[in-house]
């Protein structure tokens, strides 16, 4: 659906955005991560061709979008951090404002409205709702015209606790029929809806995978919990018997005839897979496995982790090593 090829964007010397690489699949939703300044709005504005891309390609359906005709571009509908409204409209006059410019059609409108819970202040002036109440407005201006792809920016900013959830529960439900790629600095909030994660830093992507897998890798397998059914005291008396896989704790009765296990590698010199161990241990012993996922690690920690990392590997590369020497002599010298 969203192909971005070895996609650049400088500004004078500086780039913002470096040799990025990654694709959106159909109906699918990709969170896109990263700090303040790592390059997400610069890549979601050049996705949409708000701004040009110095090198590199974006392909939408199969087609370079710099070479896509203005009616074929209705395929993307933007929320950018800052929604484009006109305060001295009402609600209901900018939504019909935004139809006439995509000449949508206006039937399909009191559906977005009713879907976000904007009927009550459709005939206030847009300079005189809340912050959460304007971005709603842009998510439904972003929604007219039913576009396959939904680039959103921030969508969740100045949204109370209720408002999020309602919006995340909305944005899940546009699954079904969009491709979904969303920016967001609340980082549970993405967990709740992505199917897959990418993160930038400093303009480069430094992971592209699924929530779990990005877990997994980070921890390296030491620890899972799993969820299995079967009699605890026989779960408890099979776990001694195992050579590979060690509880460090345990809950029972979790739910009917279950228990909740978290198992680490009994011998970390060994590289072994965790799940490939119990799954075998479970099969073995005729119990049934409800649940296996890494423990104790939340996307937080993955992104900081991770950016941490490449911010460490960033200074143990060296050509900056280089870089920050040759800097050292130049200021020597003027001295």
């Amino acid at each position: 659906m969203i192909q971005v090829q070895e996609l650049t964007k400088c500004y004078g010397k500086t780039k913002a955005v470096e040799n990025l690489n990654f694709v959106v699949n159909k109906n699918e939703i990709v969170g896109f991560l990263g700090e303040n300044g790592a390059g997400k709005t610069t890549t979601l504005n050049m996705i949409t061709n708000y701004i040009s891309q110095s090198s590199g390609k974006i392909i939408i359906n199969g087609k370079n979008i710099c070479c896509q005709k203005p009616s074929e571009k209705k395929i993307i509908g933007y929320l950018p951090e800052n929604p484009p409204l006109y305060f001295d409209m009402t609600v209901q006059e900018y939504l019909n404002f935004v139809c006439e410019l995509k000449k949508a059609d206006k039937k399909s409108l009191k559906d977005i409205i009713e879907k976000l819970d904007l009927s009550e202040i459709k005939k206030k002036l847009i300079k005189n709702i809340s912050k959460g109440c304007k971005q709603r407005v842009g998510l439904a201006q972003a929604l007219i015209g039913n576009p396959e792809i939904l680039i959103l920016d921030e969508p969740n900013s100045g949204l109370d606790p209720k408002q999020r959830i309602k919006m995340r529960d909305l944005i899940k439900s546009l699954k079904q029929n969009h491709t979904i790629l969303i920016s967001s600095h609340i980082l549970s909030e993405i967990n709740e809806i992505a199917d897959r994660l990418i993160i930038i830093n400093k303009g480069r992507i430094v992971a592209d995978n699924t929530p779990d897998q990005l877990a997994e890798n980070l921890t390296h397998g030491k620890k899972i919990i799993v969820r299995l059914k079967g009699n605890p005291e026989e779960i408890l008396a099979a776990l001694y018997e195992n050579d590979f896989l060690e509880c460090v704790d345990y809950k029972k009765n979790v739910e009917d005839g279950c228990m909740d296990l978290v198992f680490k590698n009994k011998n970390p010199e060994q590289k072994i897979d965790l799940r490939e161990q119990i799954f075998m241990f479970a099969k073995e012993n005729n119990f049934i496995l409800l649940m296996s996922k890494p423990f104790g690690v939340s996307l937080e920690e993955i992104f900081l982790k991770i950016t941490d990392e490449n911010q460490i590997s960033e200074n143990k590369n060296p050509e900056n090593q280089n870089l920050d020497l040759e800097e050292e002599k130049n200021n020597e010298s003027d001295l």
